[in-house]
């Protein structure tokens, strides 16, 4: 499977809340979010990956050709600075085929969950994508996942409703049918990620919602202690695990 990850934003709320460096480089247990991704990746057998970054950041274009350089498999650096997500999902993907897996850099979670998120959607013939959520609501304008009783995803919402058990954790699992609808969004000047996913709905596509535990998302300072604590909680349990 391939994977890419997104991380040409600017990251503004982040340095006017006094974090120095770029959202890529924020440190989490001792790697950078993009580093720590890119790692992540590759134990889960990542045929590629694809990073997408700004142009406007030589120190973030530089650590990223530096884990181009050093990964054990083939790593894309994409240098574009593009309107908003949806755009940059679209560069990072360019020409993949078959399944495919998409995060935003400021994404954290368990890798031991997303490890086995991964190997459900790679055992499943029937869906198009499996979407991660999470049941932890930490984003300012979260998006709303409905599902049925086999969750299977019928609609994003951006308000809570009886049907929204889950929030998107900004993790894309997805087949190349998905960039197709990508495309005719793009052509027909639909905006946010949120839209091409409804749009991906509207095109039929057979998506299901995988819940994960806590998934953070770094948009502001306080959210770098509260990852730091989830990645100490993940590390004590795998030590736990070792010991018994």
């Amino acid at each position: 499977m391939n994977y890419a990850i997104i991380a040409a934003g600017e990251g503004s709320r982040l340095a006017a809340e006094g974090v120095e460096s770029p959202k890529p480089l924020v440190s989490l247990g001792g790697k950078t979010l993009l580093e720590r991704l890119a790692g992540i990746f590759e134990s889960c057998g990542a045929e590629s990956i694809s990073i997408i970054v700004s142009e406007r950041s030589e120190e973030v274009i530089a650590h990223a050709r530096q884990i181009a350089g050093q990964a054990s498999v083939p790593v894309r650096v994409v240098v574009k600075t593009t309107p908003d997500s949806m755009h940059s999902f679209a560069e990072a993907t360019a020409g993949f085929k078959g399944k495919f897996c998409v995060t935003t850099v400021d994404t954290v979670f368990n890798p031991a969950e997303f490890a086995e998120y991964i190997k459900a959607f790679e055992a499943d013939t029937l869906a198009d994508g499996y979407m991660a959520v999470t049941a932890f609501v930490d984003d300012e304008k979260p998006l709303f996942v409905a599902t049925d009783a086999s969750m299977n995803i019928t609609a994003f919402r951006d308000k809570a409703a009886a049907d929204t058990r889950f929030v998107s954790g900004g993790i894309y699992g997805l087949d190349d049918k998905a960039l197709k609808v990508l495309a005719d969004c793009l052509a027909n000047g639909t905006a946010r990620m949120r839209n091409f996913q409804r749009a991906l709905i509207t095109a039929g596509l057979r998506l299901k919602a995988y819940p994960l535990g806590k998934v953070i998302d770094i948009d502001h300072a306080s959210d770098i202690a509260v990852a730091e604590a989830l990645i100490q909680d993940n590390n004590q349990s795998i030590s736990g695990k070792n010991n018994g």
